[in-house]
């Protein structure tokens, strides 16, 4: 089931039985209501309204013209409109005819985002099935009510999805975990690492590392901005030497005028910017995603290599490679699989080379993670299979498989 937006501002749930309303409706004309309606802008947060108390004599409506759009309105050159609907300008409670004009805003600036915001659309939808309700009161226009019961049941449903999504548990059962990544951004995370695997610039666990982070700092544009602290806390002492080995490979290019030295003694206030040639737009790259979920890849990833336990057990870059491989291919309770759910584990001989390790040195790394509280002590790697799970505190960085 998709959630989605219409033209003009309407959204819609596909899968429900009923379809979305198409075409302009007025109303009955002059429209009253029998009370102050108090309505909240925030979202979502189900404030009740209050009715009764007088509304002042409603306007005689001018005759619509043509096309159901009332002369004053189409004078103006402009008129409110929400899901298709336009909204009468003398329609009452005058708190009404303000609000489903906003919403009618609130729904075109959503579909304007440059990616989708779950939470946002269903209170968006929660504002719609309130207003739609009162509207259909106010006017005794049956369509309307089937309107605003769609929205409600849209609202349900695009919670959902955005549960679904970031791994939360739906109807309060059992602890609610806060995921870094959303399922989608888990399957973007894996494409990154799978293609890292295959086609790494350099062989060793250090480059791969420091390939994995600046391929998540450049992936949208080519380029990104690193610091000299981003360098020497991904590699420690490596860090000079595989940055001038990525150099000298041609993978990665500095300004014309920074040396590797430069780009190591570089500030927050003042970054480098890097360029990675194979992800410039104009060349064929290995995968597309947009600017937030490139921030919260990148961000995700920073986390996992930066953990304070792995730093605290002063894991190498093999091993918070490993974690970061874990992290990616866990389902949401934290167990290590990949996309059939029927076989446990991950393949030594896929880990590995991503890990810039062979299959028989995996074991040796993930008894570090196990040291440092990443995975739980039930780890084996039996019948070349690497199986656990990550523990506890490590669920919210989970891949979402």
């Amino acid at each position: 089931m998709n959630a989605g937006t219409g033209d003009g501002g309407e959204v819609f749930v596909n899968g429900t039985d009923r379809g979305r309303t198409d075409g302009v409706k007025t109303g009955r004309g002059p429209v009253t209501g029998g009370g102050t309606v108090l309505f909240s802008d925030a979202p979502g947060s189900g404030a009740p309204w209050a009715a009764p108390a007088s509304v002042p004599p409603a306007r005689t409506a001018p005759r619509p013209r043509p096309g159901g759009v009332p002369a004053r309105a189409r004078k103006a050159g402009r008129w409110a409109k929400v899901a298709q609907r336009i909204v009468p300008d003398d329609l009452q409670p005058e708190v009404l005819r303000v609000e489903l004009t906003e919403l009618g805003d609130a729904f075109r600036a959503y579909q304007r985002r440059p990616e989708p915001d779950l939470a946002v659309l269903a209170d968006l939808h929660d504002r719609k099935a309130r207003a739609f309700a009162l509207w259909a009161d106010v006017t005794g226009d049956a369509s309307l009510r089937e309107e605003a019961d769609r929205a409600a049941a849209a609202a349900r449903t695009t919670r959902e999805m955005d549960a679904n999504r970031r791994g939360l548990l739906v109807d309060g059962e059992g602890p609610v975990i806060e995921r870094l990544l959303t399922r989608g951004q888990g399957v973007h995370a894996r494409g990154v690492l799978e293609h890292l695997r295959a086609d790494s610039p350099l062989p060793g666990a250090e480059a791969r590392l420091a390939v994995l982070m600046l391929t998540l700092r450049a992936a949208r544009t080519g380029t990104g901005n690193v610091t000299g602290q981003d360098l020497s806390g991904w590699l420690a002492s490596d860090a000079e030497e595989v940055l001038r080995q990525l150099v000298d490979a041609g993978w990665l290019v500095l300004p014309e005028d920074v040396t590797v030295e430069d780009a190591l003694m570089s500030r927050p206030e003042e970054p480098t910017q890097v360029t990675v040639p194979t992800l410039i737009p104009t060349r064929p790259r290995p995968f597309f995603f947009g600017k937030v979920t490139r921030a919260r890849l990148s961000g995700w990833a920073q986390k996992v290599v930066g953990d304070r336990k792995l730093r605290k057990k002063k894991a190498g870059p093999a091993t918070r490679l490993l974690a970061v491989y874990t992290a990616a291919h866990s389902r949401p309770d934290g167990c290590l699989g990949g996309a059939d759910e029927d076989v446990e584990g991950l393949a030594l001989d896929v880990v590995a080379p991503f890990c810039g390790l062979r299959p028989e040195n995996v074991a040796e790394h993930a008894g570090l993670l196990v040291a440092a509280g990443w995975l739980a002590e039930e780890v084996d790697t039996a019948g070349e299979r690497l199986r656990g799970r990550l523990t506890e505190r490590v669920l919210p960085l989970s891949g979402l498989l």
